[in-house]
């Protein structure tokens, strides 16, 4: 996917969070906004497909194991969702590293659980 495309999706991505959390408001579970949003995506016509095992490799081995994003969108755009009372810094960690490790340029981190989801959207590049 080009930067340009990326682009253009960000918005569409920042939007369907926006709408999940006006309807839903913040308080339930993550399980409950990711399958909001997934059928946000979807009514929107994005691809976009749920807890996605990536393979994780150290120095071009495979270790056998995975690591799992909460949300792959038109396989390129990783969102991981969270429901928390603030971000920790192990989030931002977690998907900078996923960013890096699946070799994907944006990705976003969503808590739905703040009063105004501006405020719990935060876009993560991987410069490549």
């Amino acid at each position: 996917m080009t930067n340009e495309k990326c682009n253009q999706l960000a918005p569409q991505i920042v939007d369907a969070c926006f709408h999940v959390h006006n309807e839903l408001g913040p308080g339930l579970l993550e399980s409950a906004h990711g399958y909001a949003l997934l059928k946000e995506f979807e009514l929107r016509n994005i691809t976009a497909v749920n807890q996605v095992q990536i393979k994780f490799f150290y120095k071009g081995h495979d270790t056998g194991k995975y690591y799992s994003i909460d949300i792959l969108v038109e396989n390129e755009i990783i969102t991981e969702i969270k429901c928390a009372d603030f971000l920790h810094p192990v989030y931002t960690a977690q998907i900078i590293s996923y960013l890096k490790l699946s070799q994907k340029k944006l990705g976003f981190l969503v808590n739905f659980h703040v009063p105004l989801i501006k405020d719990g959207i935060k876009r993560y590049v991987n410069n490549l």
